[in-house]
């Protein structure tokens, strides 16, 4: 017998006060949240500082991990950037990397996991860029809380991310989900590995520069 692929939800803190957030979490069912950043604290939002996150999400019911060491996007190892920013390729290989996927995979096995990082959006946050890409490249399903309340598949945050990098699909490759090579190269621009092809093909999806704000 088959078992059905594990689903994991994301989540941004953004500004939201900490009864919108619990709000948009208990919406989705969330049970347990892995905070997936490198620093767990917020200067304009400090209700989300891990202490205080962790004590309020205690009080609704809802577990708390911190796995930002190991799922963070800000990396301390100078080997693990690229012309001064984080390289999520390289990132992506690490043991401690690995081992936070398996990680959210064990716990998405008993729990409904919300991976939370700081972004309203997550095309803006490496925990879609990064995080969910691989999870979702290694058979989980993903899951992002948005702003509104609405929860959007990872199949679609990536077309929003084909479109926002300069991608377009003409004629009759317009109603035709785009080649994973283009998704690929929407996932490469957008974190910075390319900034800039050669010229945009619809075909594939290419794009002369960067959407650079992350």
């Amino acid at each position: 017998m088959t078992q059905d692929p594990p689903t994991v939800f994301t989540i941004g803190h953004s500004n939201h006060s900490s009864e919108r957030f619990l709000a948009l979490l208990q919406r989705a069912g969330v049970t347990a949240i892995t905070d997936v950043r490198s620093i767990p604290q917020s200067r304009r939002c400090p209700q989300f500082g891990r202490a205080r996150i962790e004590r309020w999400l205690a009080d609704a019911g809802i577990a708390y991990v911190f796995l930002g060491a190991e799922l963070g996007g800000r990396p301390q190892d100078p080997a693990l950037l690229r012309d001064g920013r984080p390289d999520y390729e390289r990132m992506a290989t690490t043991r401690a990397f690995r081992v936070g996927l398996e990680r959210v995979l064990k716990g998405a096995a008993r729990h409904r996991i919300a991976l939370m990082c700081a972004e309203r959006d997550p095309i803006d946050c490496h925990r879609f860029l990064l995080v969910s890409r691989h999870l979702h490249e290694g058979g989980a399903q993903l899951r992002h809380i948005l702003a509104d309340g609405s929860i959007e598949p990872q199949e679609a945050t990536e077309l929003r991310l084909f479109a926002r990098t300069g991608g377009r699909r003409d004629g009759l490759l317009a109603e035709l989900p785009p080649p994973r090579q283009a998704i690929v190269r929407a996932y490469d621009i957008r974190s910075g590995r390319i900034t800039r092809l050669s010229r945009p093909d619809a075909r594939t999806g290419g794009a002369e520069t960067p959407d650079t704000d992350r």
